[in-house]
C-alpha cells in the first residue's frame, strides 16, 4: 500500500533544479494551512489501515516530493550571504560579471615589457602589481615588470626573464623570437562586464567563490539553508564518561549535527529529552525549523513517544517504516505544509540509514541542490541480503570495486566510520562481482559537504 503523499503529483513529479529555485521568491508567502488543508494529503496513521512499509526507492522519492511541496508552501526569500559564508549554498540569481576580467591589460609573467624590435634600452624603474598605470613605452625601450602588473601603453609584448639577456652596455636582447602580444593578458580576456558567468542553480564551490570575488562580488544571492532542530530521545543516554549501570553513551548527539551540516542544513537546537511524552510534544510543537529530526522512540513500546505525538497533533504520516535494513522503523511526517519530521531509529547505523534515506533527499531538495548522479560498482565480496528488504552496507572503494566492511549491524558505527559510502544490496543479497548502487558519504568524495560549520 502506498501511503498518502507518496503518489505521483503532476505539479511536483519532475521538478528540476531551476524549477525548484523558482519556488524561492522575493517575498514570503501567505499564511499556510495546516495538515489536511488545501494541497496537503489527509493525515495517515498506522491505525487507519494495515501498516506496510514503503520500499527504499519510493521512500527517497517521497522525501523529495515532500520537500518540493514544502518549498512551494514556504516561498522562501533568497538570502544575501557574504562570500566566506556561502560555501555549499545554491545560487538563486545568475552570477554576472561586475567588471571586465582582467580589468586592465596585465603581465602574465615576470620579465620585461618591451616596445618594438630589440635590442632595448631598459628603464631604471620597474612596474609592480598593484601600482598605478605606468608611463608609455617608446620603440626600443623596455621596463622590468612583475606578474599581474599593468602593461604600459604601447607595449609590444612581455619578454620572460628566462628569455632575455643584457649586454655589457645594459641593453636587453631576446634569446628567442618575440611574438606580438605574447604573455599579455588583455583586458576582458576572460569576460566583459555584464557577461553571465554562472546560472541560477549553481552550487557555491570554493572555485565559484573565487570567481565571484574576482568578478567584484562581496556577497552572493542564494537559497537559504534548510533549518533543522535535533531531538535526541531516551533516558538511557550519557553525554560523557564510560557506560555504566545500564546507561550508554549518546553517539547520535555528537554525530547528527555535523552530518546534517554536511548535507547543507543549518542546525538550530540540539536537545536531549528523556522518555517524557509531554516534553517530546512540547519540543515538536514549539520548533519553527523546516525539519525536525528525532532519534529513537519510533517503535510502539511504552516509552516510544514519537508516533503518539504525531497522532496527537494531527500530522500526516508520509512514510511509516521503510523496507531497508538497518533502519526499518524510520518515518517521515508532515507537521505543517512547510515543516516535516524525520524519525530516526535509535541504533546508530540504523539512524545513518534514515539520514541517507529520508533526510538527505529532503534537505537536498529544500536547498535546491542537484541530485547526485546514481552510479554502481561491483562488490568485491558476496553480501548476505535480507529476504525482502534492501540492505545498506558500509563499503570502502578500492580501484574499480567496492569492498564490503564488517561491523555493519544496526548498533555499530565501526564500519561506517571507516567507510567511503554505503552499498544498496537488493533483497536476497549480492554475489561477488555483482554491481550495486553506491551512496557517497558527504565528506568521502571531497565534495562540498566536507564543510561542517
Amino acid at each position: 500500500m502506498t501511503s498518502p503523499g507518496t503518489r505521483a503529483d503532476a505539479e511536483t513529479e519532475d521538478l528540476d533544479v531551476e524549477e525548484a529555485l523558482a519556488l524561492v521568491r522575493d517575498n514570503p508567502g501567505p499564511a499556510r494551512p495546516g495538515p489536511g488543508g488545501h494541497g496537503a494529503p489527509a493525515p495517515h496513521h498506522p491505525a487507519d489501515s494495515h501498516h506496510r512499509a514503503t520500499s527504499w526507492p519510493e521512500a527517497r522519492a517521497t522525501a523529495e516530493r515532500a520537500a518540493r511541496a514544502a518549498a512551494r508552501a514556504a516561498r522562501r526569500t533568497p538570502v544575501s550571504v557574504p562570500l566566506d559564508a556561502a560555501l555549499g549554498l545554491t545560487l538563486a540569481a545568475p552570477l554576472a560579471a561586475l567588471t571586465d576580467l582582467p580589468s586592465f591589460d596585465t603581465s602574465a609573467m615576470d620579465g620585461w615589457a618591451v616596445a618594438g624590435p630589440g635590442p632595448w634600452t631598459v628603464r631604471d624603474e620597474g612596474v609592480l602589481a598593484g601600482h598605478a598605470e605606468p608611463g608609455p613605452l617608446t620603440d626600443g625601450e623596455a621596463v622590468r615588470i612583475a606578474t599581474g602588473a599593468r602593461i604600459p601603453p604601447d607595449t609590444t609584448a612581455v619578454l620572460r626573464t628566462e628569455h632575455g639577456r643584457t649586454d655589457e652596455r645594459g641593453r636587453l636582447h631576446p634569446t628567442r623570437d618575440v611574438v606580438h602580444g605574447q604573455d599579455i593578458r588583455p583586458r576582458g580576456q576572460e569576460c566583459r562586464s555584464g557577461d553571465q558567468l554562472l546560472p541560477v542553480g549553481t552550487l557555491a564551490t570554493p572555485a565559484v567563490l573565487g570567481l565571484a570575488a574576482a568578478a567584484g562580488y562581496d556577497t552572493l544571492t542564494a537559497v537559504p539553508r534548510p533549518r533543522v532542530d535535533v531531538l535526541v530521545l531516551g533516558d538511557e543516554l550519557l553525554t560523557e564518561g564510560l557506560p555504566h549501570d545500564g546507561l550508554i553513551r549518546d553517539a547520535l548527539g555528537p554525530m547528527l549535527p555535523p552530518w546534517l551540516r554536511a548535507l547543507g542544513a543549518e542546525v538550530g537546537s540540539v536537545r536531549r529529552i528523556g522518555d517524557d511524552a509531554k516534553a517530546v510534544h512540547r519540543a515538536v510543537t514549539t520548533s519553527d525549523a523546516d525539519l525536525i529530526v528525532t532519534t529513537g522512540g519510533t517503535a510502539a513500546g511504552p516509552v516510544d513517544h514519537v508516533r503518539p505525538t504525531l497522532r496527537r497533533i494531527g500530522a500526516g504520516l508520509l512514510v511509516d517504516g521503510v523496507k531497508v535494513r538497518p533502519g526499518h522503523p524510520m518515518l517521515l511526517a508532515r507537521l505543517k505544509d512547510d515543516q516535516h519530521l524525520v524519525g530516526l531509529p535509535g541504533n546508530p547505523l540504523a539512524a545513518v540509514s534514515g539520514l541517507l534515506t529520508l533526510a538527505e533527499p529532503l534537505l537536498r531538495t529544500l536547498a535546491a541542490r542537484p541530485a547526485p548522479e546514481p552510479y554502481t560498482l561491483p562488490l568485491r565480496d558476496a553480501v548476505h541480503g535480507h529476504p525482502y528488504d534492501t540492505r545498506l552496507v558500509p563499503v570502502v572503494l578500492r580501484g574499480e570495486g567496492a569492498v564490503p566492511l564488517h561491523y555493519n549491524g544496526p548498533a555499530m558505527l565501526r564500519g561506517i566510520a571507516a567507510a567511503d559510502g554505503l552499498a544498496a544490496v537488493p533483497p536476497g543479497g549480492a554475489r561477488a562481482g555483482q554491481e550495486a548502487e553506491l551512496l557517497d558519504l558527504p565528506w568521502a568524495t571531497g565534495g562540498i559537504g566536507v564543510c561542517f560549520t
